[in-house]
């Protein structure tokens, strides 16, 4: 059963801003702590990536894995579903990105489901992790 979580961040920069930065991955690495590599497989016509390849710290040693992009709802949202991955089972994701006066109210909503279970108090720590994402995501926003 996936383990799922939402959490959002009002950032001031404009939608339009907050979407070129979170489709921006190549730059992961930079401001994303545990995105060690982004590498883009496929671009779709506006040149956006829609296959992409991590490698990311995960739990004490580092995880591969491959996500699929869909911009359908961009650029009020993009989302993202996991292709292949070394020991997920399944990711799915999705930035929102709604106005909020000058402002963007982004959600970032995650279910992942690793192959082996891990305990509980592992896989709260490992939330923590990955949702301080959009945290990061927001300092890059703002800078």
């Amino acid at each position: 059963m996936p383990d799922s979580a939402s959490e959002f961040e009002i950032i001031e920069a404009t939608p339009e801003h907050c979407f070129a930065v979170a489709t921006d991955v190549e730059s992961y690495p930079v401001w994303a702590h545990d995105v060690k590599e982004a590498t883009i497989r496929e671009r779709d016509g506006e040149l956006r990536p829609v296959l992409v390849d991590y490698r990311v710290a995960a739990l004490g040693r580092s995880t591969s894995y491959s996500l699929k992009y869909d911009y359908s709802q961009a650029p009020k949202s993009i989302s993202w579903h996991l292709v292949q991955g070394d020991i997920e089972r399944a990711i799915d994701g999705e930035y929102r990105f709604e106005p909020e006066g000058a402002a963007t109210k982004v959600t970032y909503v995650l279910s992942i489901e690793l192959i082996v279970p891990i305990p509980g108090f592992i896989k709260r720590r490992a939330e923590g992790r990955i949702l301080h994402t959009l945290k990061e995501l927001k300092d890059r926003c703002e800078s």
